[in-house]
């Protein structure tokens, strides 16, 4: 088993939270602002993350900044912009894994847009990876076979992810230290769901009976 502190020791958890992108097959609007009773998903997400303890997290910003800004504005978090958005995923990573302090242990990297997140399943991810087996640097959830979201790794993931350009991420990591993933197995479905489509938000109101409204605009 690892030896590392757990997931409850002071600073030693920080969080990426990435909301740079177009959000292009959305329609072009920011979905991270769409509200599932009433809340924006991107404030869903900072909840989870604070209510499991994670008190350093950093939100990367791209498109829609100044929309996202003014939702989550009352959150004590730090806000990064990433100039060049349309690099990708990746290149959000890179700007928001600088932003963050370099003291932690872990880093928990999260989207913005997971409608069912909340802070069991944060603090279940964080209990997975403080149990990881020995030599294990990422743990990512496993649903039904398929790679769910937020994931964790170690600092050593991180300082090879920034010595790295802007289009190596945690993923092309994994491909190369296949040995080093602990793909954590579960049954969890809130962590395979995220939306892209308008059809993504039917499909969950179909299954769940969730139901999320787009904010409203002042005329």
């Amino acid at each position: 088993m690892a030896t590392d502190r757990g997931p409850n020791a002071p600073n030693t958890v920080g969080a990426v939270v990435l909301a740079a992108g177009s959000a292009s097959r959305m329609g072009h609007r920011p979905k991270c602002l769409l509200e599932l009773n009433g809340v924006p998903l991107i404030c869903r997400q900072l909840m989870a993350l604070s209510h499991a303890g994670v008190e350093d997290v950093v939100v990367v910003l791209g498109h829609f900044a100044q929309d996202i800004q003014r939702a989550i504005t009352q959150w004590p978090i730090k806000q990064v912009l990433n100039p060049q958005p349309d690099d990708g995923q990746n290149a959000s990573l890179h700007v928001g894994l600088r932003a963050l302090s370099p003291h932690h242990s872990a880093v928990v990297v999260a989207l913005a847009d997971q409608p069912l997140i909340v802070s069991q399943d944060i603090a279940d991810l964080m209990r997975a990876y403080a149990q990881r087996p020995s030599g294990m640097q990422v743990v990512q959830p496993l649903v039904d076979g398929l790679p769910g979201n937020p994931v964790m790794f170690s600092a050593k993931v991180r300082q090879h992810i920034l010595a790295a350009d802007s289009n190596f991420g945690c993923r092309q990591w994994q491909q190369r230290h296949p040995d080093q993933v602990h793909h954590w197995v579960n049954t969890n479905p809130h962590y395979r769901w995220d939306v892209d489509t308008p059809q993504d938000i039917q499909t969950l109101e179909q299954h769940t009976g969730l139901q999320l409204r787009w904010p409203h605009r002042p005329n």
